[in-house]
């Protein structure tokens, strides 16, 4: 009960004044520790960057064990505090997800993580590994009034769209005008663009971010390509030495966006030499949302 009593207090305590309500953005969080290393190129306007990578400095001195414990300087667990395993029964579905944050509803901002191949509703909370990364963004939605969500879902099929439509539904009715972001892991990206092609679900969604994921050349006849007014920015991160997904696809995506509508809001990081997991590591959260919220003009 102490520990529990001290970790509430700590969040309460480094929480930052809410903004605006019409300047809903996420204050900072170890942004000393997150941001990016160096950008060795820039094209677009700034919309392509390519990023400094180095496995030496970013992950082996980053971690105290290699991919599997971070240093602790990168992460704060008063987040638990504010962290439930919940289920969502939605007709003949069923979802387990976890839940940091504004769990009730009433949440400014909502984050669901979608992982990939192998992986559960664990991967997308875990503290430790990547860097210490889903631990940041776990916080950001936690001390900005916001909720971050990782799921279990059943395939990367319909059923598993159903479920993340389900859950998309549940945080929309509970937080309504929060803006739901999606960020796909791998394969994850699958279900991404299965709901970025559903009309009722594409209506939910207020980002999408691919972390070394994949596209939907099927999204360039997507009426958000045409309609302003059902727009949604979209952020691709990828290692430039991905064995899994070739960065090459992704960055010709990004190029037929541009060449379509050179004005749509994507981004694209390129890591240097950055693997399969680096986007996961690497991918400034605070940075990709803000940026997110002022193009949907919050």
């Amino acid at each position: 009960m102490a520990r529990r009593l001290l970790a509430i207090l700590a969040l309460v305590c480094l929480a930052p004044a809410p903004l605006a309500a019409d300047q809903y953005r996420l204050a900072p969080y170890k942004d000393d520790l997150f941001r990016y290393p160096a950008i060795l190129a820039s094209a677009y306007g700034g919309d392509y960057l390519k990023i400094a990578y180095s496995e030496q400095r970013d992950l082996n001195n980053r971690d105290t064990i290699p991919e599997r414990r971070v240093r602790r300087k990168y992460v704060s667990l008063a987040t638990r505090a504010v962290r439930k395993d919940l289920t969502l029964q939605a007709g003949d579905l069923t979802v387990r997800y976890i839940a940091v944050g504004r769990t009730a509803g009433d949440a400014e901002a909502v984050v669901i993580y979608l992982h990939g191949m192998n992986g559960s509703r664990l991967q997308g909370v875990n503290d430790w590994m990547f860097g210490g990364n889903f631990n940041r963004i776990m916080n950001l939605m936690a001390r900005n009034d916001g909720v971050y969500v990782s799921p279990d879902f059943a395939n990367f099929k319909d059923t598993g769209e159903r479920q993340i439509k389900a859950l998309m539904q549940k945080y929309a009715d509970n937080s309504p005008g929060a803006p739901i972001f999606i960020a796909c892991g791998s394969m994850g990206g699958y279900l991404c663009w299965r709901l970025a092609a559903d009309p009722a679900a594409a209506k939910l969604i207020g980002g999408l971010l691919l972390l070394g994921s994949t596209h939907d050349d099927g999204f360039l006849k997507n009426p958000a390509m045409t309609d302003r007014s059902r727009r949604f920015p979209i952020f691709i991160g990828h290692g430039s030495h991905d064995n899994v997904m070739a960065w090459q696809d992704e960055d010709a995506f990004f190029k037929k966006i541009k060449a379509a509508a050179p004005d749509y809001p994507i981004k694209f990081a390129l890591f240097d030499t950055g693997t399969h997991g680096t986007p996961i590591r690497m991918t400034d959260w605070r940075l990709v949302l803000n940026w997110m919220l002022e193009v949907d003009g919050r």
